[in-house]
């Protein structure tokens, strides 16, 4: 390897570890999690089978997908210690759910007997209650901001339907639980991104499952990654209507300004997420009869075909800008969105961690020096 492509900005282009979890395609525009297309994955697959797959290796035979749901839903709800701390956190405008989300898998480390043990089938174990536990917290503090009660877990639901169970109040159409459920199988998973590697990091050193989940959380919190969404959508309430998508575009170029959602660090062609995130948003939408923010997310992916700007720069849709109006739609304010993300790739990242532990080197790179030369400590007096 280069000194160059050692000391890239950002680590871009840097190999950074192997691994058999996922392969991200960029210049092809192509995804797979353990050798099988996400398409494919995204029009068959429940969350929790892919859930399966990322942990174990292998899509799971029905009596496995029936274990594993019947594990998940038994752990859906939380401790006596966590709810309570979910009920004293503040709830106003600007406390934000992830920051929630992050506060309360904390505290779930300090109620787990075995929190430390990094044996392989406790990781697996810690894994699946969490990602149980995750859309419960989520749905519980959504509720509570609005002065509602929590509503327990529906053990009758699937993962996705019960999220939304659990935050409305009622059954979900199958139309929306199906749409909430390909936005998880399509977040589950992505390599080496930004919340992942964090993950791996804190692994790498032994520490506990626990903390490296919340890093991660921290980690996607960030705008330039788990939280575009929320930014995407803020993006299109400003925008307003349809009609003014082009002057709204002109005048963000004009000025600028980063337009959230659009463009990848990996992909240079359009993001295949968004291909399957752009028909369940179309869907929800239209069966809602409410197609506006649909409509202008249409919009801009139309312009970002054509205007050179984009073209130019391979500029295109990401993962964040159709889930964005896909789970507006659904009910879901945009500071939501970012915890959402991590109630999905909570699958990733205990895929990662466990592969991490499995030929475990602490990871600590070198860094190039740039800063002044060895020089001559001088007394207090005597500096000027």
């Amino acid at each position: 390897m280069s000194d160059a492509t050692t000391r890239t900005k950002g680590l871009e282009g840097v190999v950074a570890g192997s691994s058999s979890i996922s392969l991200v395609e960029g210049a092809e525009g192509r995804l797979s999690y353990r050798g099988y297309r996400i398409q494919d994955l995204a029009a068959n697959s429940s969350f929790e089978e892919v859930l399966y797959l990322l942990i174990y290796g292998e899509l799971p035979t029905a009596s496995q997908l029936g274990q594993i749901e019947m594990t998940l839903r038994e752990r859906r709800a939380l401790p006596d210690a966590a709810t309570s701390v979910l009920r004293v956190l503040p709830k106003g405008d600007k406390q934000e759910p992830i920051d929630v989300l992050r506060t309360v898998v904390s505290s779930l480390a300090l109620v787990d007997p075995d929190v430390d043990n990094t044996e392989r089938d406790a990781v697996i174990d810690k894994a699946l209650t969490l990602a149980a536990r995750m859309p419960t917290i989520v749905a519980a503090y959504a509720r509570l901001r609005e002065s509602k009660e929590p509503i327990a877990p529906n053990n009758d639901l699937g993962h996705a339907a019960n999220l939304l169970y659990m935050l409305r109040g009622e059954v979900p159409p199958e139309e929306d639980a199906k749409a909430l459920n390909t936005y998880f199988v399509l977040a589950a998973e992505h390599s080496f991104n930004a919340s992942t590697f964090t993950a791996k990091i804190v692994t790498s050193t032994l520490s506990d499952y626990y903390s490296a989940i919340v890093g991660a959380i921290c980690s996607l919190k960030g705008v330039s990654h788990g939280g575009a969404n929320q930014k995407a959508m803020e993006m299109m309430l400003e925008v307003g209507d349809v009609n003014n998508v082009e002057p709204f575009i002109d005048h963000a170029l004009a000025t600028k300004r980063r337009l959230m959602g659009m463009g990848h660090r990996i992909y240079k062609t359009y993001d295949p997420r968004a291909a399957q995130l752009n028909e369940q948003a179309r869907i929800v939408a239209e069966r809602g009869g409410n197609t506006k923010w649909y409509d202008i997310a249409q919009r801009i992916d139309n312009i970002s075909h054509t205007h050179p700007y984009f073209a130019e720069r391979k500029i295109y849709p990401n993962v964040e800008f159709y889930s964005a109006p896909l789970l507006y739609t659904l009910g879901f304010k945009p500071d939501m969105m970012p915890a959402l993300f991590a109630c999905s790739r909570i699958s990733g990242w205990s895929a990662h961690i466990l592969e991490q532990l499995q030929d475990n080197r602490i990871i600590r790179p070198n860094a190039e020096y740039i800063g002044p030369a060895i020089r001559d400590y001088t007394p207090l007096e005597d500096r000027r």
